[in-house]
């Protein structure tokens, strides 16, 4: 079943959630998340490929190392990202996608659609925090 989507269409809380329209439109942008950051990972390999010169000067070597580790921490952190992305996607397929993993209920549209991987609706993601907090305090 093929879901026809405006350019500007936006989920709406006037309808059923989680209706073919709006899985559609969270897997579209899950889908170019992805692809952005597929395509941001491959521009950094080129550029790290081609900064692989021996530098003369220790200090440049030092900064372009440093660069280097920097660049790479970035690209582990989207590696973890196109996971949760990845996971998400499969969420669509499963019908899950949208429900908050502690207490089942929906996950608000706004919230989804400035984070599309959220699992946890608002006030489970601050109880979790608030967890996190106590235990990290100790």
């Amino acid at each position: 079943m093929s879901v026809e989507l405006a350019e500007d269409y936006r989920p709406s809380e006037a309808e059923p959630f989680m209706n073919q329209r709006q899985k559609r439109y969270f897997r579209d942008k899950l889908l170019a998340w992805r692809d952005e950051i597929l395509r941001e990972s491959r521009e950094t390999l080129e550029h790290l490929q081609d900064e692989n010169q021996n530098h003369p000067d220790l200090v440049d070597r030092a900064s372009s190392e440093t660069d280097r580790a920097i660049e790479l921490r970035a690209r582990d952190r989207q590696r973890k990202l196109i996971a949760k992305i990845d996971a998400a996607l499969a969420r669509i397929e499963d019908g899950s996608y949208g429900y908050c993993e502690e207490t089942g209920e929906p996950i608000s549209l706004r919230r989804l659609d400035a984070r599309p991987i959220a699992t946890l609706s608002i006030e489970a993601q601050e109880r979790h925090e608030r967890r996190e907090r106590v235990y990290r305090d100790d």
